[in-house]
């Protein structure tokens, strides 16, 4: 039987590793992005090129790259935060006894991962409807850095509102200090999804400005 101590040590080490790898990834594919350069605009910007299909590539293999990436950097940024509220679910479920934490943890992670995973499925056919139409209309496309300014706004104001202190709480509270949950796959999982959606829901507007600033841009904003 793994020791508390041995146990703590084995979940920080595996948490670390996995951001180390996430993010290298990320640098890389971000780096392979960014030499392949961007597409000149009407109106003096330039499009993202996560939106468009690299030459013989299929579009079921481009949204299949494009979530690729997407959930390795979603890992990379996330992780991070949803550390802190693992190691809290571990602590509820050992008050239990259960010893089967590292595969009951692993499965609140994907859980998690799973909700910020169908954001991307969504965010890739708006992001390429989007381009298409910026492409074919060009007085449209002359508007975007308005837009993009306009979605910047609005996601600044967010962050100061009760909505987004609520959904912030609910994460960072979750579950409440001395309550033991149940020690099985479904609630692992229906935990897993809670935390997912109450991040991605205060993680809104920094999302939203990454992806209309560019998705692969390594300075893009952190979403927290």
């Amino acid at each position: 039987m793994v020791s508390g101590r041995t146990s703590e040590r084995i979940f920080f080490g595996a948490s670390a590793l996995l951001f180390a790898a996430s993010a290298a990834v990320t640098i890389v594919w971000c780096a392979s992005m960014s030499a392949m350069g961007e597409m000149p605009m009407p109106g003096g910007w330039t499009m993202s090129m996560a939106w468009m299909r690299m030459p013989g590539q299929t579009w079921p293999g481009a949204a299949a790259s494009f979530l690729g990436m997407w959930v390795v950097m979603m890992v990379a940024m996330m992780l991070p935060s949803l550390v802190p509220m693992l190691w809290r679910y571990r602590q509820a479920v050992g008050r239990t006894g259960e010893t089967r934490l590292g595969r009951l943890t692993a499965l609140v992670g994907v859980g998690y991962f799973f909700v910020w995973t169908v954001f991307g499925m969504a965010a890739f056919p708006l992001g390429v409807a989007l381009a298409a139409v910026e492409m074919q209309w060009p007085s449209l496309a002359r508007a975007v850095p308005i837009a993009v300014g306009g979605v910047i706004l609005i996601a600044g104001a967010l962050q100061f509102t009760a909505w987004k202190a609520h959904h912030l709480a609910c994460c960072r509270e979750a579950p409440v200090r001395g309550r033991t949950l149940p020690a099985d796959a479904g609630t692992a999982w229906r935990h897993g999804l809670r935390l997912g959606l109450h991040c991605s829901y205060c993680c809104a507007g920094l999302t939203a400005i990454l992806l209309v600033i560019g998705v692969m841009d390594p300075t893009s904003p952190h979403p927290e």
